[in-house]
């Protein structure tokens, strides 16, 4: 029954929302229809909000339906939203994915898989600043759409994606693209030239990205990595040395101090089966890793200079506690964000708890650290931690180091009533030092009843409930 009302649901769908997909790109902005288009889309985004298609599969029939149903009134009135946002065609795809996932009918997923491909059309005509992405997504997503898969089209979507999105395309498309241009390419359904020409501009896109992308280039690095592999089949059969030398030799002959031109051929080259004993090979290689390491040297050296904090941590993975602390206090000097300063703080704390034993030190950072964050727990579980480390040398008996151990625990509580995150390794050292309170006996020798505040004494000066085994 279930695939039953699926392709119900399809039918009614393709009748509504087929003519949506040749209209213009219509926003709900100044239209009789805006309120209820943005009634409908308020009502679906609050169920697909987040949701990868994966999750939405998985949602009951009824919020589906509601979110589904609401999606084609938004979309049916308002392909394009607001005229500022391309939720309208993303959202759809990720329904359509659910859909997929929701049926077993082969033929309703084809029918799905083609209105996935017409939203990203729409997307990309709609919105150009989305070209990239939509082009990407789509040629990635036709890779594992059985109507596609290893077939032409699905190169050709890949070209497109390449040649019109530029070095904004998404790394997803990497390693597809290896599997599909080593397919073809053994099967002759692409020559030499086209297989070279995808090869290459998917290179462009992983070099410029793993120099430029600061957030993802380790991502373009990694995909393009597994996309090298299937391709170490057909490489040689592609590619050809003495053609690459030909053609980039003389960009680097006219440039030799130029690292990033450098680097590309050599690479280039590389790629193009050059062996690295070949004597252009070893002086490219040779150049390129001297002047790398001086360049690297030298933005190190400003990075650390103009970002204290980081100098900081590498100070302490070197064993330079002090120093670290200096530069702590330097970065702490030049933040004006509060829970960064706090971070600093906690830093400083730390060291010297761990490593200087300057308790007192430690816990007026912490103090400083938590004054400068709400809802933060790390301070005061640091303070903890000093507490109950320290608690054996609070006293000569149970009693009085027990009262140590009482204020860790309390430290220990108050961090986890405050802080979600450090809940539960707050629990566990609760659990750990219950055994450590002071005993009863000695408790009452003193005339110490529960529930009375007590001086813990020593170093810590904490006034503490007392509780006793």
């Amino acid at each position: 029954m279930k695939v039953l009302r699926n392709v119900v649901v399809f039918t009614v769908l393709t009748a509504l929302v087929a003519p949506s997909l040749r209209a213009q790109c219509t926003s709900w902005v100044g239209t009789p229809d805006e309120m209820a288009a943005k009634e409908a889309h308020v009502l679906y985004r609050g169920i697909v909000k987040g949701k990868s298609a994966a999750e939405l599969a998985k949602i009951d029939d009824m919020n589906f339906n509601l979110a589904f149903d609401n999606w084609k009134r938004a979309y049916a009135m308002a392909p394009a939203a607001d005229g500022q946002r391309s939720s309208h065609f993303s959202d759809g795809v990720e329904l359509y994915k659910a859909l997929k996932e929701r049926t077993t009918d082969d033929a309703k997923k084809a029918e799905y898989d083609e209105m996935i491909l017409k939203l990203y059309d729409q997307m990309i005509e709609c919105y150009p600043n989305e070209k990239a992405f939509g082009l990407g997504r789509k040629a990635f997503d036709m890779f594992y759409m059985p109507a596609y898969g290893y077939r032409p089209a699905t190169a050709k979507a890949m070209k497109e994606a390449l040649e019109k999105g530029g070095n904004d395309v998404e790394y997803i498309i990497l390693e597809p693209l290896g599997m599909v241009v080593k397919y073809l390419f053994q099967n002759g359904e692409i020559t030499q030239e086209e297989a070279r020409n995808l090869i290459e501009k998917a290179q462009e896109l992983a070099d410029y990205n793993i120099s430029n992308n600061e957030r993802y280039g380790q991502y373009y690095e990694a995909a393009y990595a597994r996309m090298e592999v299937p391709l170490q089949e057909v490489e040689s059969d592609i590619f050809d040395c003495e053609y690459f030398k030909t053609k980039l030799l003389p960009t680097y002959q006219e440039n030799p101090e130029d690292l990033e031109i450098i680097r590309y051929v050599y690479n280039k080259l590389k790629l193009q089966g050059c062996g690295e004993d070949d004597a252009i090979m070893l002086e490219l290689k040779t150049k390129y890793e001297s002047m790398a390491s001086e360049l690297n040297a030298q933005m190190q050296e400003e990075f650390l200079a103009n970002n204290p904090g980081v100098a900081a941590r590498r100070l302490y993975e070197d064993g330079k506690y002090s120093e670290a602390i200096k530069k702590y206090m330097e970065a702490i000097d030049q933040e004006s964000d509060n829970s960064k300063k706090a971070e600093y703080y906690l830093g400083v704390a730390s060291i010297q708890y761990r490593q200087l034993k300057a308790y007192s030190a430690a816990r007026e950072n912490a103090r400083k650290a938590a004054s400068l964050r709400s809802g933060w727990g790390r301070p005061y579980m640091l303070i903890g931690d000093m507490y109950a480390a320290t608690s054996r040398n609070c006293g000569s008996d149970g009693y009085t180091r027990g009262l140590a151990v009482l204020a860790a625990i309390e430290k220990y509580s108050y961090a986890r009533s405050i802080d979600d995150e450090v809940s539960s390794e707050a629990g566990r050292k609760i659990g750990l030092y219950n055994a450590s309170i002071p005993p009863k006996d000695e408790a009452h020798m003193r005339g110490m009843t529960a529930g009375t505040k007590v001086s813990t004494g020593c170093w810590i000066g904490e006034t503490v409930t007392l509780r006793y085994n």
